[in-house]
């Protein structure tokens, strides 16, 4: 995606932290985001950072992603009005309180389940016509390569999940569409995902949500003309 003027580009856990850092800098860039989040706050000051920088204003769609009637009703809100979706990002994620294994509340497991791992199915399910619509749509999943602890399995597991399904949604995609699946590994960012695994971390050693967000663009465009399922490393 070397030129990012009159895209439609659909970001998924838009309101804070990395999501709401490429939001910006892709509607900044001239593509017309369309922002979901429950926080209706953040999409909100989304919104006001894009137009602020010359962007196109941003539609808002305050929404949980575990919403399946709410999400067929984007698709189709997205299909009648725009007809296709170039870009996905898929940022969203359910952090589950630090327990170990034998610990991990019911609720917790679920709400991980849910966000992490069944939303992602019903988005694919949502926004893959969209994609193959587009001359050549992209998708961008991040990926977590932190290894297992006592604490965090709850996430880990189903962030493989979501990365296992994905890869092989990537792979039929391959097989019939010019739609590529990238799957980026992201530094460390001083996110509230990154505080809840490391509370009371220097967050001045860590890279800036947009500084990565950036950094994805370009690396995107690098591989503008590939197909089928890529992965990029930020941390290099």
């Amino acid at each position: 995606m070397t030129d990012l003027n009159d895209k439609v580009a659909l970001i998924t856990g838009a309101s804070r932290g990395f999501g709401k850092a490429l939001g910006e800098e892709i509607g900044a860039a001239g593509a017309q985001v369309i922002a979901v989040a429950r926080n209706a706050g953040g999409l909100e000051e989304l919104d006001n950072a894009v137009r602020s920088r010359g962007g196109l204003p941003v539609v808002l769609v305050p929404l949980d992603i575990c919403d399946d009637p709410g999400l067929s009703r984007l698709g189709a809100a997205i299909h009648e009005r725009w007809g296709r979706v170039d870009l996905w990002a898929h940022t969203a994620v359910q952090t589950p309180m630090l327990a170990p294994a034998e610990h991990i509340e019911a609720e917790e497991l679920d709400q991980a389940v849910a966000t992490n791992l069944r939303a992602a199915q019903r988005l694919i399910r949502v926004v893959d016509p969209l994609l193959r619509a587009a001359p050549a749509g992209r998708v961008l999943m991040t990926h977590d390569p932190t290894p297992p602890n006592t604490f965090n399995s709850a996430y880990l597991a189903t962030k493989s999940a979501q990365r296992t399904i994905t890869g092989a949604w990537a792979r039929g995609l391959q097989q019939t569409t010019s739609v590529q699946v990238i799957h980026a590994t992201l530094p460390p960012m001083p996110t509230a995902l990154r505080a809840r695994f490391h509370p009371g971390e220097d967050t001045s050693t860590l890279t800036p949500a947009v500084s990565v967000a950036k950094r994805v663009i370009e690396r995107m465009a690098e591989r503008s003309d590939a197909v089928g399922a890529h992965t990029i490393d930020l941390r290099e």
